[in-house]
């Protein structure tokens, strides 16, 4: 991207981009340190790498747009805006959890920031997006539902059911593509007849574009646009991003099947060095002020940590609770 910086956006939310991106990895950092002591237990998806995708994407979106992901969404709740303290405490299975501790790292949910949650099930936000956007457009509210799910999950029916039923019924529905190359240990290339997902839309009539995953301005810019014309229209569109997972799929996976130069080319292309290499270049920020970011990342999780080991358990009865929420 070409376009200087400051041309897109203001100063401001440039360097909000930039805090969530750091913050979105000493999180993700830290999760697999409390992994790795027992405070943190089941499975657990880490995000980092990936950050460009949703604080881009999100930066993009309106505040009442609903956004669906799937079991990697520990970023995307905290960029949309939930207490990254109440989310540690999910991963802990503590009563002040923003699930109540019932959820975990794959069930996130926050409806009052329209985060209409993560979901374990590979492919089980399809039908969930497609319905809330038929609500949306039913009750005219001008919303729309922004259905973010791996490479892993466009071989499930119901990818192509929510495609379909997105055209057929004219709904407001942006699926964004994770494309980060693996479903699990298998491979985009060695799991899919075609590999270039965006492509796939065309049996569809759904417009659809791939854009780099690890330019988070080039995603706000793809989002932007694609939400834009989604809301215009009432009608479907595709975004593939191309990003990478730094770690393996869960912390239980050892990424054995990735070659050590493959992740290391990838690493070359961090994200966030290289949004902050830009913002530098640009003179829109210094490095003491970078250096400061990300110290005020670092305390944010420190305190979302102590929030979690000091919160108590669900009481007994809570069990029986929420059961039909």
């Amino acid at each position: 991207m070409d376009t200087k910086l400051r041309a897109i956006l203001p100063d401001h939310d440039l360097l909000k981009m930039y805090e969530q991106m750091v913050l979105c990895r000493e999180f993700e950092e830290s999760c697999a340190e409390q992994y790795t002591k027992g405070h943190i237990t089941g499975f657990l998806h880490l995000y980092s790498g990936q950050e460009a995708v949703a604080v881009g994407a999100t930066a993009a979106l309106r505040k009442d747009d609903y956004i669906l992901s799937a079991y990697r969404e520990h970023a995307q709740a905290i960029v949309r805006g939930t207490d990254p303290r109440r989310v540690m405490a999910e991963l802990f299975g503590k009563s002040t959890g923003i699930c109540k501790g019932k959820g975990g790292s794959m069930h996130l949910f926050d409806p009052e920031l329209s985060f209409m949650g993560g979901y374990a099930i590979v492919g089980g936000q399809f039908p969930i997006a497609v319905g809330l956007a038929f609500a949306a457009k039913f009750r005219q509210e001008g919303r729309i539902a922004a259905c973010f799910f791996g490479d892993g999950a466009v071989n499930q029916g119901n990818f192509h059911e929510g495609l379909n039923w997105a055209r057929v019924w004219e709904l407001p529905v942006l699926f964004f593509c994770e494309n980060n190359h693996y479903g699990i240990g298998t491979s985009v290339e060695r799991s899919s007849a075609l590999a270039d997902i965006h492509k796939r839309t065309c049996g569809y009539d759904i417009p659809s574009e791939r854009v780099d995953g690890m330019d988070v301005m080039i995603v706000h810019q793809a989002v932007k646009h694609a939400a834009e014309w989604v809301r215009e229209h009432s009608r479907p569109y595709l975004v593939e991003a191309l990003t990478y997972r730094f770690r393996g799929h869960s912390m239980a996976d050892p990424g054995k099947y990735r070659a050590a130069a493959e992740v290391e080319l990838w690493k070359e292309r961090d994200p966030i060095p290289g949004f902050a290499g830009r913002l530098i270049s640009e003179g829109i920020v210094g490095q003491e002020q970078l250096d400061a970011i990300r110290e005020k990342a670092v305390v944010t999780v420190q305190e979302a940590v102590r929030f979690a080991e000091e919160s108590p358990w669900p009481e007994e009865g809570e069990v029986f609770t929420d059961i039909y929420v």
